[in-house]
């Protein structure tokens, strides 16, 4: 009938060539089935050179001036073939297309009958999705060339990945340079590259990447795979076309991921044309003899194929119609017909040589294949299939450059920086045997409480001082509990109990401490103050006040702006196993809004009790008696614990990012100042109480007096040894004055009781007044002597002289007219009491410091003689020194 259904539109260059071969194959494959009717399998070739204007041409011309054309065969230039596709609605020919992979064709509303079988450039983009789902790979950056057909797949991939849990991270285009934009998704940690640039451009980028070290183990680029053969060596050739040296380009590209429709199926399936995809390439390739091969030889044989079983359905359709239409009453006016092979087209499904045939929408569902660059050569690593919407990888032929594939992004691990259990556990040993002897210290001072020394010393203070200090190496074990022994909320906790065990044991250490130095004080150094017993008590009162002030501050700290887990977050490290990730240190920190204003609040109250320490104790320290006077010990204990604490301050500022250093320069630094102070003061009463009690209770000026005496001797070389004798029997005399002295201290209470007993006679009457009994209490009292006899007569001349109402010769005759309350205190009268009391008190003391034997019953000398006359026999001369 001459009707020439089929149309073809053919370029020249090696795509129009290659074809040719493959659909003379496919009809003589489909005459010698006997499909159709031969005449519907003439073909017209029209050659327009991808000319826009050529095209239209040629397609007008064959609608003029040719017969009626049932279908359009070809395109493969986008321009030409866009131009062609949209135009088709008016004259109803459907357009099959087997090398325009535009996606832009894939509008069905602007080319509503325009079909192809091949797959376009969006549909490696299911694919994409489905690879980096098996690879796990959530976060991806795309980098894309300022064209049409680039920028139309990268949108479409947006549309794709969106709702699929993938993160497109950055997003950068180019259009000649693209090193800025490859720095900028390095700079964005982008590691997995979904890139869409030709081949000229695709040099270009694996230079940028080189040279910004984005390649290797860490990154995985996914590029288009239909460059040609062999590509990098053609561009690298060119002039300007790279910037680094084959080998560096070749280092970049190594490993990368092409991703391309698959030419022929490889799988071992007979096609609709009874062969396999292997037996038809064989014989396309004895075909074309000296003609180059194309890619898309396989979709113009499947194309050819198709439109065979098209028309075949159009006309079996419209044999089973009641209208009798043939389809070579087809023209360009019938719609029905027209629409008859669209529906026919739309319903085809059948194998081919590249795989499934079947259209959706108008566009091939077909096979896409991965390739990756390995040596020098591109080798297929996996396989989607679109109709099944399923991915095979090639697991033997994958190969990534790492152990494994790489990451996505920078996995960054978030390690909490915690502290050395090794360390915790040396450093609570030690705190341990800190506490073990703390504790021996408290069974020394309560089992000697009674020993004159240990009393001396105010147990009950020694007692807060070992409680203070126990109460500091408490606190260690809880500077050492983070994240890895109890959780946040404990630890929070934490933060505030180990702060007020600190501050409650600190102030009750160094408050016993001065308080003890200020009773010592007030004793020794106050002259002016009405001497009066400091009991324990009161002492308890001053460190209760002290604890109160804490107390204070901590409470208001605590209800004001409580301390709280804070997580400081620190710039990310290496992984020091070398694994592809990076480690981000995370420290627990003790924090609050106003943490500087309140540990200046500490501090300042600190520093105050520190420096009112230190002044008691420079205060008190010529006191000679060591029972009674520590001030050298506390001057070295807050020496030492203030040098400790401002540099263990300085140095664990320093150190807060090193949990492990901070926590032992913390710990050393409590133990450190807890053990010091506790053996500063225990030590050397536990070694006085074992060699010498006796000389800690006493006065250390003769230990002054005999150390001078021996310097002195040492530097005189003309002592004679009579010298030397009578320095050595002055200094038995000195010993022996001391231990004298400490008796008169203790008979000071018999004393008193004497007075006492003399004041309750049956008179009842008061006979003298308290000054005058004060005055004579003074007189008689040896421990107003000083360490020399002359000395004393001096003070006792001299009290005497100050004091003329008591000399007992004197009388004053104005008193004799009084009345006679008055005239018992007259010199009279006073005389005559002294006459009997002063016996009894001579009596007393003189046996106690080598005096007139206590047997004596009445006394040596006459009562009125003045002391300065009295007569001691000269064995029992003894110099006492007032207390």
């Amino acid at each position: 009938m001459g009707l020439m259904p089929l149309t073809k539109e053919v370029a020249k260059g090696s795509i129009g060539r290659g074809v040719l071969p493959a659909v003379e194959l496919a009809i003589e494959q489909i005459r010698n089935e006997s499909l159709l009717r031969p005449y519907f399998l003439d073909l017209r070739l029209y050659d327009t050179e991808c000319d826009n204007a050529k095209g239209l041409k040629a397609f007008y011309d064959a609608i003029k001036y040719g017969p009626n054309h049932l279908m359009v065969f070809g395109g493969v230039c986008p321009s030409v073939t866009s131009i062609i596709a949209e135009s088709l609605q008016g004259w109803n020919l459907v357009q099959l297309s087997f090398a325009a992979t535009t996606p832009v064709l894939a509008d069905k509303k602007k080319y509503p009958y325009f079909f192809r079988t091949v797959p376009s450039d969006n549909a490696v983009n299911p694919a994409i999705l489905k690879l980096l789902k098996h690879f796990q790979w959530k976060r991806v950056g795309t980098l894309t060339q300022d064209v049409q057909r680039f920028s139309e797949v990268r949108n479409d991939l947006t549309g794709v990945l969106y709702g699929e849990d993938i993160e497109i991270s950055d997003t950068e285009s180019f259009s000649n340079d693209p090193c800025t934009s490859v720095k900028k998704l390095k700079g964005n940690d982008v590691r997995i590259i979904l890139g869409q640039f030709d081949q000229h451009m695709a040099a270009k980028v694996f230079c940028c990447a080189y040279e910004e070290n984005m390649y290797g183990s860490k990154y995985q680029w996914i590029i288009p795979g239909w460059y040609e053969p062999f590509w990098w060596e053609q561009v690298h050739t060119e002039a300007n076309s790279s910037r680094c040296l084959r080998k560096n380009l070749l280092a970049a590209m190594e490993g990368y991921m092409g991703v391309d429709f698959e030419p022929l199926s490889s799988k071992q399936i007979k096609t609709i044309s009874g062969k396999t995809p292997q037996q038809y390439e064989r014989e396309y390739n004895n075909k074309r003899s000296g003609v180059g091969p194309s890619k898309f030889h396989g979709y113009a044989y499947d194309g050819i194929w198709v439109i065979a079983k098209t028309l075949q359905r159009a006309m079996e359709t419209l044999h089973a119609s009641s209208r009798h239409q043939r389809i070579q009453d087809f023209n360009y006016t019938d719609h029905t017909l027209g629409r008859i092979i669209l529906n026919a087209m739309n319903e085809t499904n059948f194998f081919g040589v590249t795989g499934q045939v079947v259209f959706r929408n108008g566009e091939r569902m077909g096979t896409i294949k991965f390739t990756q660059f390995q040596d020098r050569r591109e080798v297929k690593v996996g396989e989607y299939n679109a109709v099944a919407d399923t991915l095979e990888i090639i697991n033997d032929t994958i190969r990534f450059q790492g152990s494994e594939p790489p990451k996505d992004k920078t996995i960054i691990l978030e390690q909490l920086r915690k502290i050395s259990l090794p360390l915790y556990s040396i450093l609570s040993a030690l705190t341990i045997l800190g506490m073990i002897m703390a504790s021996a210290f408290l069974f020394f001072n309560i089992k000697n409480r009674n020993q004159k020394l240990i009393k001396m010393s105010s147990p009950y203070m020694n007692n807060l001082i070992i409680l203070g200090g126990m109460l500091a190496y408490a606190s260690i074990f809880l500077f050492g509990l983070d994240g890895s022994f109890v959780s946040e909320k404990t630890f929070e906790t934490l933060c505030t109990v180990r702060t007020w065990i600190l501050t409650v044991g600190y102030t009750t250490a160094f408050g016993a401490m001065f308080a003890k130095t200020w009773r010592v004080h007030a004793i020794f150094k106050n002259v002016k103050m009405k001497k009066k017993i400091i009991k324990d008590q009161k002492l308890l009162v001053i460190v209760g006040g002290m604890l109160l002030i804490d107390l204070c501050i901590l409470i208001c700290w605590q209800a004001v702006d409580p301390l709280r887990r804070t997580v400081e977050k620190y710039s990310m490290e290496p992984d020091p196993a070398g694994r592809d990730i990076s480690i981000r240190p995370l420290l627990e920190h003790c924090e609050n809004t106003h943490m500087t204003i309140w540990l200046g609040i500490v501090y300042a109250y600190k520093g105050l009790l520190m420096l009112f320490g230190c002044f008691l104790a420079w205060e008190t320290r010529n006191v000679s008696i060591p029972a009674l006077n520590d001030s050298k010990y506390i001057g070295m204990s807050v020496y030492n614990v203030g040098i400790m604490c401002i540099i263990g301050a300085a140095v664990s500022f320093l150190t807060r990012d090193q949990p492990n250093v901070q926590f032992c320069i913390v710990a050393l630094v409590i133990i450190f100042c807890s053990t010091i102070t506790l053996c500063l003061v225990f030590v050397p009463k536990l070694i006085t109480l074992r060699t010498n009690p006796d000389a800690a209770t006493q006065n250390r000026r003769f230990q002054f007096t005999q150390n001078q005496k021996k310097e002195d001797s040492k530097t005189s070389t003309s002592v004679t040894s009579v010298n030397q004798a009578s320095t050595s029997r002055l200094e038995g005399l000195q010993s022996e004055n001391h231990r004298l002295r400490m008796k008169i201290t203790e008979l000071d209470k018999d004393l008193e009781e004497v007075t006492m007993q003399l004041q309750d006679t049956p008179e009842k009457t008061t006979y003298i007044k308290q000054n005058h009994y004060q005055e004579l209490n003074d007189i008689l009292n040896l421990g107003h002597f000083s360490e020399s006899t002359d000395g004393g007569k001096a003070i006792l001349k001299n009290h005497l002289d100050q004091n003329p109402q008591l000399q007992w010769n004197t009388t004053e005759p104005s008193r004799t007219c009084k009345d006679p309350i008055e005239d018992i205190n007259s010199p009279e009268h006073i005389q005559r009491r002294l006459s009997l009391q002063l016996p009894i008190l001579h009596h007393a003391y003189l046996p106690s410091i080598g005096g007139v034997d206590a047997s004596c019953v009445s006394p040596c000398v006459s009562p009125t003689a003045s002391p300065r006359h009295r007569h001691v026999p000269p064995s029992f001369r003894v110099m006492v020194s007032g207390l």
